[in-house]
């Protein structure tokens, strides 16, 4: 596949009282989501009757760049679309929501796409077809985007080898490199040796750490072995932190009524970039709340159906926050 850069392309609004230290770059994936729900996710083999159906800006890179823009993050994206409509569907989301897209690229073929399937207690099933994120290459423009940020945020819907080049180009640039390790899968020592914080779910991280257990406590002393920072993310329970130190700390989540799921876990990393951004940091003295507010966005998606769509505004986060922990940090 040829590449090709996008024309016209605005750069983002500034946003009051944000500084260039609140920077987040997000090298991932843009995918089109086409979604159905349904009384109950189908078992193999079984056909089930959907009640509704829709298309939705999502990808796990291009939703978590919109969650950090929504959060207040100056945000940009490095990812790759095809030349379809779908492209331009996607190209217009992300631009929509402020976020610098002079990283963005059109590549020959399709965009990638994902068939989500949500059933009526909000839970969901994804299949996705990566298109023109399996074509990401990085060029050396994006070297000095990615070491101006103050967080590097990455997923693994992209090729590994660029996801790695990218943590690399950070990690010499003196940003904080987040990974959210998914779709989950082992990853190279190459790799881990440049996460400062690995943000997992409790599946994700099992296959991360290679021990299969339903004690989160297990999974997170083998994970700092790996990285210095861990978050893993209990859905509904809330979020958990552990790091090198011997810290160990765990946040409940606001309590909801739940309609869909599907980007809950990309607000809620969208969310946690930004505060790392503006606090220069997590540790355990600053763990509580940024969990705190991680989970407020998280919670806040998931009230509303959709992927990108239902990404939260950062008035919105600060009001689920305080209501359910107090005023915000």
């Amino acid at each position: 596949m040829s590449a090709r850069s996008e024309p016209g392309l605005r750069a983002p609004q500034s946003r009051p009282g944000l500084s260039r230290s609140a920077r987040v770059v997000v090298v991932g994936s843009a995918n089109l989501d086409l979604v159905v729900t349904a009384p109950q996710l189908p078992r193999p083999g079984e056909t089930v009757l959907g009640d509704d159906f829709r298309m939705v800006p999502g990808g796990k890179g291009a939703n978590q760049a919109v969650a950090a823009a929504r959060a207040g993050a100056d945000c940009a994206f490095v990812g790759a679309i095809g030349g379809d409509g779908f492209g331009g569907l996607l190209r217009d989301n992300l631009a929509g929501a402020g976020v610098d897209l002079r990283g963005l690229r059109t590549v020959d073929g399709p965009s990638g796409v994902a068939l989500i399937a949500v059933d009526h207690a909000a839970e969901n099933c994804i299949v996705v077809a990566p298109g023109a994120n399996a074509a990401l290459t990085l060029h050396d423009a994006d070297r000095e985007a990615v070491a101006g940020a103050a967080v590097l945020l990455l997923q693994l819907e992209v090729p590994l080898a660029e996801v790695t080049r990218a943590a690399g180009w950070a990690r010499a640039g003196g940003a904080a490199v987040v990974l959210n390790a998914a779709p989950a899968r082992p990853l190279p020592a190459e790799l881990l040796d440049l996460v400062d914080v690995l943000v997992v779910n409790e599946h994700e991280a099992a296959v991360v750490a290679g021990v299969f257990t339903d004690e989160p406590a297990a999974l997170l002393d083998t994970l700092v072995g790996l990285v210095p920072r861990v978050v893993l993310t209990l859905g509904a329970r809330g979020a958990a932190y552990a790091d090198r130190d011997g810290a160990r700390i765990e946040v409940p989540a606001p309590k909801i009524d739940a309609v869909d799921t599907t980007a809950a876990g990309d607000a809620f990393t969208g969310a946690l970039a930004v505060a790392l951004a503006e606090r220069g940091g997590l540790t355990a003295d600053t763990a509580t709340a940024v969990l705190r507010w991680a989970c407020a966005a998280g919670a806040a998606c998931a009230q509303r159906p959709g992927a990108s769509t239902a990404l939260p505004e950062r008035a919105a986060i600060d009001a689920l926050s305080a209501a359910t922990y107090g005023e915000v940090e």
